[in-house]
């Protein structure tokens, strides 16, 4: 099954796969829902993400992507990533697999 994504929602996920470390295939998206958001002089999307990391290394990888997440830079082409964050702590399944949800705002440069 594919999830219906936008653009910029789709360059968040493959920069949020980069800041893994981890293979592609090991960073599953489970969930995303983007809506527009504007202000007077912006335009851009707020996010919610849902992703599972699974496989050997999957805590090591997890740590890498929420470490100082706050605080990263995405170099994504056309897009800002203006805010971005846990939603929730990460949360380790029965399977070692980790569980994690973002919330991020994307704005058009």
């Amino acid at each position: 099954m594919q999830v219906p994504i936008s653009p910029a929602a789709a360059a968040l996920y493959r920069a949020l796969v980069s800041r893994t470390g981890a293979p592609r295939e090991q960073v599953v998206l489970a969930a995303v829902q983007s809506s527009d958001w504007q202000s007077l002089t912006l335009t851009g999307e707020q996010h919610a993400i849902d992703l599972k990391l699974t496989g050997p290394g999957s805590g090591a990888s997890a740590k890498l992507l929420c470490d100082a997440l706050e605080d990263a830079e995405f170099a994504i082409p056309g897009q800002i990533v203006a805010d971005i964050g846990l939603a929730a702590p990460p949360h380790v399944t029965a399977d070692g697999s980790v569980e994690i949800s973002l919330e991020a705002l994307t704005i058009e440069e």
